[in-house]
Order: C-alpha cells, then structure tokens, then sequence
C-alpha cells in the first residue's frame, strides 16, 4: 500500500511540475506603420542628351518587425501623383509619364510592392525579394537595403537598385531613353 501511495505522489509531483512548465510564448512580428509623409521613391531616367529625376510618394505601407529584424512588408506607390523635380522636365514630362507609353495613370494609378523575403547578409543589410505590381501586371524584383535604424523609436531603411523599365512593362523611347532607371527607396515607419 505504501508503494502505491508513493507511486501516485510522485506522479502527482510530476504532473504537477510539468503542467507549469514556462511555454514557449513566440510573438508575432510587430506591424509599424509607414510614415508617408517622409517616406518616397526617388528616380532618375536618363535619354541620349539628358536625364530627368522626381519623385514617387507612399499612399500606405507597413513593415512587419521580428526579433530586430524586418521579415516583411507591403507598399502602395502613387504613381498618379508622380513628380518631375528637374527644372528641363516640368508639366510636359509630367503628362507623358503619366500617359500610356509609361504609367497609364488613368489605369492604373497605383502600384504595390509586397515583401516575399528577407535575407540578411549582416546585421544592417539584407537581400528583399518581392513583388512589384504595375500596370496590372507583377514582376519580381529584388534589391539590397541597408537598415539604418530598427528600434522603439521606429523603422529606417534605404535600398539603391537599378531596373530595367523594360522589365516592368514600360518600353516607351527604345534607342533613346536608356533602358535603365535608378531608384533610391526611403521608408521610415512607427
């Protein structure tokens, strides 16, 4: 008898140890807002006897944070509010990018990027792949971002890539606007 009342005691123990065992409490990844008003896209095409910069604004995004470290995110540019802020561009510029042989804003007004993956190769700079919607069509498209500032105070990064406009659907000026267009990212978020 005495055997079996131990034996039940030291089940009891057991179950009684095991069942406040700490779990393992995994959170979810942390969504910060983009900060729209800071945040843009800055772009510079280049043709034969120039070239023409301006600027692409946010309408919304966020970056989701885990552990430190960006693992993904979501982007809506307003590419019918695009900007030419070179001084030989002006309204003429501005209505042709906006028109069919480039965006067809009347379309398409809006494009997104979607974060697909985050690898970082240390610990400020990671390889994103995603998916860039525009003109009703997606396209892969990956890029290096250095991470500037990932803490309570918020989310800064900046990636600098080439693309090919071909590549996105945009084959407007072949033989005179360079296929090429360089792009410099800046997202801030809360």
């Amino acid at each position: 008898m005495k055997k079996v009342l131990f034996a039940m005691a030291g089940l009891a123990f057991l179950a009684g140890t095991y069942s406040f065992k700490p779990g393992t409490n995994k959170q979810a990844a942390t969504a910060l807002t983009v900060n729209t008003e800071k945040s843009r896209i800055d772009w510079v095409a280049s043709k034969k006897s120039d070239f023409h910069t301006g600027i692409f604004s946010l309408k919304s995004g966020e970056v989701q944070v885990d552990g430190g470290k960006l693992t993904g995110g979501k982007f809506v540019i307003d590419i019918a509010n695009l900007k030419v802020t070179d001084a030989g561009g002006g309204d003429k510029l501005t209505g042709h990018l906006k028109s069919a042989d480039f965006f067809d804003v009347a379309k398409f007004g809006d494009a997104t990027y979607e974060i697909t993956g985050v690898n970082y190769t240390n610990a400020d700079n990671a390889d994103i792949s995603g998916n860039l919607t525009l003109k009703g069509a997606s396209f892969p498209i990956k890029l290096q971002a250095r991470i500037r500032n990932n803490n309570e105070k918020g989310f800064f990064a900046q990636a600098f890539l080439s693309i090919d406009k071909n590549l996105i659907g945009i084959a407007y000026g072949k033989g005179n606007v360079a296929d090429d267009v360089q792009l410099a990212i800046h997202i801030f978020a809360k």
